[in-house]
């Protein structure tokens, strides 16, 4: 019948629903509107030397805020109508396109709300280094590699591979993506930080259980790029065959570059472009991004969103992937937890996502 399908589509809705609401509440934007609004109504405001930055701020919020109240309002409207027209077919007919169209604005405000810092909408810089303990921490950090790589795929981003180390057994040393897409650092800036696993090890002939650490980098590509100026005496760039998987050509030339930036010691290397020429750039590319990041921390202070690795052990994990003695992936900045690790680990990580922003409310 109609009614059950409109009213299961209302109930699809609700997790988004809780989303926004949760955010809001969360972010206190509710208590910042109203104190812009005093602050702005006050007849000293006109003295106020950031009056236009605050205004711009309000207005924003303002817009936000009522349409945060529009879609709350509206949702729990169309389950009313629902109740009161549940015998009522020809009503039903009408207010079905009501429902889909609500859907659809809910799940794209929800997006706005949760990615809202100037950086969200923009393309980023995926580093992900295996952690102490050889072979083993190798294949989890393949395995990472592989979980953001399905989840691009999932969430319609394009990952193109910069750089490639292989490990010496298994798996890969380190890896560097370059992802591009609608909001591909917005959704991606909560998986900054230590990632641990714990298996039974398909390398130990004893099937022990083994626990593995890697680390994963987030960096935004600001659009500041250009204005960033690196002197040459700053710079120490190495040449050397290319080793990971990019065709024939990458074996045969020095074209993989390194590049250290002596002043901050920030290293960057690019070996998968066809050219040493491309391959400097985007290195380059890279290095100002990692610049630019680095000031805006030291500025901001802000100890959770070091762009420096963390020390790859227990203390700094963020997430905790255990396949043995029981199946369970946790975050444990959240609490979030989901009970099917293969699930996660095939790039089914919006549901952590999601929670990340919600309860940090950024």
């Amino acid at each position: 019948m109609l009614i059950d399908q409109l009213k299961e589509s209302l109930k699809n809705i609700a997790p988004d629903i809780e989303t926004i609401t949760q955010y809001w509440r969360n972010a206190n934007l509710e208590k910042e509107y109203q104190e812009l609004n005093t602050l702005i109504h006050d007849e000293q405001f006109w003295k106020n030397p950031d009056q236009a930055k605050i205004l711009q701020r309000f207005e924003n919020l303002k817009e936000q805020r009522a349409d945060f109240e529009h879609i709350t309002k509206n949702y729990t409207e169309l389950n009313e109508l629902l109740d009161l027209f549940a015998q009522d077919e020809q009503e039903l007919i009408k207010i079905q396109p009501e429902v889909s169209a609500f859907a659809r604005l809910a799940q794209k405000f929800k997006i706005s709300l949760l990615l809202n810092k100037p950086d969200d909408r923009g393309n980023c810089f995926l580093n992900i280094n295996a952690g102490a303990g050889g072979t083993e921490a190798q294949d989890w950090a393949e395995m990472v590699l592989r979980m953001y790589t399905r989840f691009c795929e999932n969430n319609k981003l394009t990952a193109q591979m910069l750089d490639y180390q292989s490990g010496e057994g298994a798996g890969i040393k380190s890896a560097t993506l370059y992802i591009k897409g609608k909001n591909a650092y917005g959704l991606l800036r909560s998986e900054h930080g230590v990632h641990r696993l714990v298996r039974i090890s398909p390398y130990d002939a004893n099937k022990r259980r083994h626990t593995s650490f890697c680390s994963v980098t987030i960096i935004p590509e600001s659009p500041d790029l250009e204005e960033i100026k690196i002197e040459p005496k700053d710079l120490r760039i190495d040449t050397y065959r290319s080793s990971g998987a990019g065709g024939q050509h990458v074996n045969k030339t020095e074209s993989a570059i390194r590049i250290t930036h002596l002043p901050t010691n920030i290293v960057v290397q690019c070996q998968m472009e066809r050219s040493q020429i491309q391959n400097r750039e985007t290195a380059m590319k890279m290095l100002k991004a990692r610049l630019i990041q680095k000031q805006k921390e030291e500025l901001q202070a802000q100890q959770e969103a070091k762009y420096e690795k963390k020390s790859i052990e227990w203390g700094s994990q963020i997430r905790s992937y255990v396949l043995h003695p029981y199946k369970m992936v946790k975050d444990h900045r959240t609490d979030f937890e989901s009970p099917q690790p293969d699930l996660v680990l095939d790039g089914d990580l919006m549901p952590f996502i999601e929670n990340y922003l919600v309860q940090s409310g950024s």
